[in-house]
């Protein structure tokens, strides 16, 4: 070998060992060691972030608090389905239905689609009330509605996003831009789970789309990646590559782990990268995975009464089939099961999404099984230590939408940030309650106000977390979804 060639690999090696560490040591400006005694302050401050065992990032760990949910269940209805449709019962906008809408509701409002002055658009089904509660449900929700005293409604919902995209990342991750948490990676990096053979956090999709911004809404971002979501399938392997390929036994992938985790242990000595552990840990998650995935997975062993509850067919996309799964997952402590069901974006530009045709198909499809996994969960002890939500990412306006100033064949509303309605059920949860209160036409909150940043903070609560003090493992996100303490709505939403 050449004395270049010697030159080169050794400049090669001396720079893969050297660290951003060594970089700042030796930086002249000296802007290195004030960023290094920076964080020595920044290690201080946050002593008490979780600490799992390396060789295992999933380890569970408790909570600073005794929380009363110890898993998460959240449904999401992509697209935004209208709360005053479901939830929220509004007389007024009743005998309001065709008249132009007042210019005070348009004045410095930003519409996705309506342009001119629209007419105002009545609720579309009628409403009734329900329970010792006596919740306004419509008959869209017939099975649901004989839950409505296991329910927390909040029905002042806001978020300053008006676009699907960042409206639904500001709902999962606080932020309405990409590459930050999802709530379920920080649950799962703060809490760990409970079963070591399966991850702590399992996306479930139906609608036949995934959400616009896809992966993001459940991605890990800068936490380590065994955070993030694991997107499952309804049709073939529930994962992708779960199963060994043709030629290749048990045995053997065994074998050939065992020698790729030798390579990355000598590659962590070498490099200290936590992300290897991390890798490791995946790769040893991942052969377990193998055993207990299509096992938690395989609904056809449910007795036909269960399949009748949800009205399940195996073998099928469907958010039926997403419930169930999503209480077999439960059971198994998976720590945060996320549900998303596209198709509710009710504009009226056409029949499958007008108020009047296919709202009334969704409704349907999601109705049977939301109440299926209340009475499960409850009948199985479970309800009370899973908390389940149910949201979309905003609202939909009290005027009808229409398109270049016209109006359109179809019914339908836009898009409003301002209020919108999102309940839980279960996991400590104030039952048979109803949080906030729109105006007469459902179009702002008349009182209680309840940003998103708050709903966080309060699902925070229930799994656990202080928020009164900053030395607890969701510190980052208590900084990035909160920002201020949490509104009274955190104390007033708790059983």
């Amino acid at each position: 070998m050449s004395n270049e060639n010697l030159y080169r690999e050794a400049v090669a090696t001396k720079l893969q060992q050297t660290t951003r560490r060594h970089f700042l040591q030796g930086c002249t400006t000296g802007m290195g060691a004030m960023w290094m005694a920076m964080q020595r302050n920044a290690n201080a401050a946050t002593k008490h972030l979780p600490m799992h065992d390396p060789q295992n990032p999933l380890s569970p760990l408790p909570s600073p608090l005794p929380g009363k949910a110890k898993r998460v269940i959240y449904l999401h209805m992509i697209g935004a389905p209208s709360q005053l449709e479901l939830f929220d019962y509004k007389p007024d906008l009743k005998r309001l239905d065709g008249k132009d809408t007042p210019q005070s509701f348009l004045e410095g409002k930003r519409f996705a689609f309506i342009q001119g002055t629209p007419k105002m658009l009545g609720p579309q089904y009628p409403f009734a009330q329900h329970g010792e509660s006596g919740a306004w449900v419509s008959d869209r929700f017939p099975h649901f509605s004989k839950h409505v005293d296991d329910v927390c409604f909040i029905k002042t919902m806001q978020t300053d996003q008006f676009n699907h995209g960042p409206a639904q990342l500001m709902v999962h991750t606080g932020q309405a831009r990409m590459g930050y948490p999802s709530i379920g990676s920080w649950t799962t990096w703060g809490l760990g789970t409970e079963n070591e053979n399966l991850p702590g956090f399992f996306v479930l999709l139906s609608g036949g789309r995934q959400p616009r911004v896809g992966k993001a809404l459940w991605s890990g971002g800068f936490l380590p990646s065994v955070y993030q979501g694991v997107q499952c399938r309804s049709q073939g392997d529930p994962i992708l590559n779960i199963s060994n390929p043709d030629g290749v036994s048990r045995d053997r992938r065994r074998t050939m782990l065992d020698a790729l985790n030798k390579l990355n242990q000598r590659n962590n000595e070498t490099f200290g990268d936590p992300e290897t552990l991390t890798r490791i840990a995946q790769y040893e998650m991942a052969f377990r995975m193998q055993s207990a995935v299509p096992d938690a997975m395989d609904i056809r062993d449910e007795p036909a009464h269960i399949h009748a509850m949800y009205g399940t067919e195996p073998g099928k996309e469907s958010f039926a089939n997403n419930c169930l799964l999503a209480r077999r997952l439960a059971e198994r402590d998976v720590r945060f099961i996320q549900l998303f069901d596209w198709g509710w974006d009710s504009h009226g530009a056409g029949k499958d999404e007008a108020l009047n045709e296919g709202f009334k198909d969704k409704c349907k499809q999601v109705d049977q099984p939301i109440s299926a996994l209340l009475t499960d969960l409850k009948q199985r002890g479970m309800l009370e230590d899973t908390l389940v939500i149910w949201s979309g990412e905003f609202g939909r306006t009290p005027m009808r939408e229409n398109r270049g100033g016209s109006e359109m064949r179809f019914i339908g509303r836009d898009h409003n940030p301002g209020a919108f309605t999102l309940w839980m059920a279960g996991g400590g949860v104030k039952a048979g309650y109803s949080y906030g209160e729109t105006d007469a036409v459902g179009y702002s909150p008349a009182e209680n106000p309840v940003p998103l940043r708050d709903f966080h903070a309060t699902l925070l609560h229930l799994l656990g977390f202080d928020h009164n003090k900053l030395s607890h493992p969701f510190q980052g996100l208590n900084q990035k979804l909160t920002g201020v303490q949490p509104a009274q709505v955190v104390h007033d939403v708790l059983a």
